[in-house]
This record gives structure tokens, C-alpha cells and sequence, in this order.
């Protein structure tokens, strides 16, 4: 059984990316950069703390 356990999006504009991340236990952030590579960076950081302290299933 497939079960969602984050989405994340990625939009442009004008000349920032913003990423909006969601799960169930880290809500809804959002991240803001000048590149794709400092947005990315920070959505991976996140989602690896929070994955890696929370319990397993």
C-alpha cells in the first residue's frame, strides 16, 4: 500500500524559486532562493531532519 508522506512544488517568479513543502508532521513551509540548487538544498535538508527524527512505522 502507497502512502503519501510529503508533497512538494516548485515555482517561479520573477527572479526567486520558491518550493512549498507539506507533510503531515512538518505542515506547511516554504522556501525562497535565487536558484533552483539553494532552494533544492534547503527542501533536502529539511525533509532529511524531519524524516530521520521521526519515528519509524
Amino acid at each position: 500500500m502507497e502512502e503519501l508522506i510529503c508533497s512538494v512544488e516548485f515555482l517561479r517568479g520573477g527572479q526567486e524559486l520558491l518550493a512549498r513543502v507539506s507533510s503531515e508532521a512538518g505542515g506547511v513551509r516554504e522556501y525562497r532562493g535565487p536558484s533552483a540548487d539553494v532552494v533544492i538544498d534547503q527542501v533536502i535538508n529539511d525533509l532529511q531532519e524531519e524524516f530521520e527524527s521521526a519515528p519509524a512505522a
